[in-house]
């Protein structure tokens, strides 16, 4: 793959050049390292392109994932346990509290990584929920965001989120005090 569109949120651009120089290497080329043709691995089965082989979006982040691992970056995840202080007195929950987590998929030196290949509402949620709440844990001070561009994304399975809408809503959304600096990569398959 390779970098096709960069996108600065926040100033994300500027802090992750300027401070994260050896990291932004790696994930660059990390990028490259991942061929998407041994990923075109997934049959349709949508109406609108039967049969038509697609990119895998959980093999290209498998891939990933594996380059990552291998250049010393780590997967992060924190425990979420749910208070039961706000539910109302006609509740009554099964269990008072629930285990769960949230999981930033890499960081390195207090810059955290997130790829999203999915749908896209997870897009949103990591670079303007996800980072923050990572930030505020003292665990990274900026992120980087990495997701197909439209050519690319059309090419895996309907519903995949892409650079350019992600950047579009980014820019009419405004940034707010407690966003830290993102950079966006949208990548495509050559």
């Amino acid at each position: 793959m390779i970098v096709a569109g960069i996108y600065s949120f926040k100033g994300g651009r500027e802090v992750v050049e300027t401070r994260y120089a050896a990291e932004l290497n790696e994930i660059r080329r990390v990028i490259t390292l991942v061929d998407p043709e041994a990923h075109r691995t997934k049959a349709s089965k949508e109406k609108t392109m039967p049969g038509k082989m697609l990119y895998n979006p959980r093999s290209l982040n498998r891939a990933v994932k594996e380059h990552f691992t291998a250049a010393g970056w780590r997967n992060y995840r924190v425990p979420c346990e749910y208070s039961s202080d706000y539910y109302t007195p006609e509740y009554k929950p099964e269990t008072p509290q629930v285990s769960a987590y949230r999981e930033m998929d890499f960081i390195k030196n207090r810059l955290g990584v997130e790829v999203q290949f999915g749908k896209y509402a997870f897009m949103v949620y990591n670079a303007c929920a996800k980072m923050t709440i990572f930030h505020n844990l003292d665990m990274i001070d900026a992120g980087i965001e990495v997701v197909p561009v439209k050519a690319f994304a059309k090419e895996m399975s309907t519903g995949v989120s892409y650079f350019e809408q992600f950047v579009w809503d980014l820019e009419r959304r405004g940034v707010g005090d407690i966003d830290i600096p993102v950079l966006i990569l949208g990548v495509a398959k050559d």
